[in-house]
Order: structure tokens, then C-alpha cells, then sequence
């Protein structure tokens, strides 16, 4: 054995940092995917999966988020009081008219891991709807996607 250790991170030794990435015209999945990540912390070397080391992410824009093909008509969001008869739907159009921070959590929050270690995670994304967000002394630099 030549005594080299695996380092796991530890939640007092985590650094966050603060991202931000527009929304506008960019695919819902891919957008989800590249925010899910960062969350979790996977582009970070002392990524530990047990362990949030992810960082702040501020997604704006999101009512101009995109979807391919005929998404926007043909993809249904579902929701139920678990009572009989009760399921509720509505289509992507409808929902993203209404609630436009939802969908991007939606999708995102469906990447994470289902725990409370996703919840934590997903506590660190800040979604809003236009450019505006109240989160300028962060200084968060600019998310590539």
C-alpha cells in the first residue's frame, strides 16, 4: 500500500460559489441537466456523492425557456390530490404561462436525487421569471451551457 487516500469532502470544508445563466432559448432538459449538475457539485474535484458540495445557481428568464418539436402542446403536467377522480392536467403552454419559475424547478428537481439530500440541494436554486432578481451582491459569474 502505498498510503495514498481518497479525499471525501466535508459539509464544513465546502465552498460555494454563485452561477448565473439565462434561460432564454435554451432547451428545458439541457438547461435542467447542466443546473442539476452544478447543484450536486459534479464539476467540482472534490465532488463527494454523500455529501452536497454543489453550488447557487440563479436561473432568470424562465418564461422564455424553450421546448423542441410540438412540446409545448403534447407534453402534459400532471398533479393529484390522491382522491379518486381528482388528477389534474394541464398542458406545457398553460403551465408555462402560469407559473414559469415552476417548470424549470420541475425539471431540475427531477435530476436531483430523490432525498433529502436532493431537497437540500435544490434549496440552492433561485429561479425567476424576467432579468430582475435580487441577488446582484452575489456576483455570480456566467453559467456555460
Amino acid at each position: 500500500m502505498n498510503g495514498t487516500k481518497t479525499k471525501m469532502a466535508k459539509q464544513p470544508e465546502v465552498v460555494r460559489d454563485w452561477w448565473i445563466v439565462s434561460a432564454q432559448g435554451v432547451p428545458l432538459g439541457r438547461l435542467a441537466a447542466k443546473v442539476a449538475s452544478v447543484l450536486r457539485g459534479k464539476h467540482k474535484p472534490t465532488y463527494t456523492p454523500h455529501v452536497d458540495t454543489g453550488d447557487f445557481v440563479i436561473v432568470t428568464d424562465a418564461a422564455k425557456v424553450m421546448l423542441t418539436g410540438d412540446k409545448l402542446r403534447q407534453k402534459i403536467y400532471y398533479r393529484a390530490s390522491t382522491r379518486p377522480g381528482h388528477l389534474k392536467q394541464q398542458e406545457y403552454r398553460h403551465f408555462l404561462a402560469r407559473q414559469p419559475e415552476k417548470v424549470i424547478i420541475k425539471a431540475v428537481k427531477g435530476m436531483l436525487p430523490h432525498n433529502a439530500l436532493g431537497r437540500q440541494m435544490l434549496s440552492k436554486l433561485k429561479v425567476y421569471a424576467d432579468t430582475e432578481h435580487p441577488h446582484e451582491a452575489q456576483q455570480a459569474k456566467p453559467l456555460a451551457l
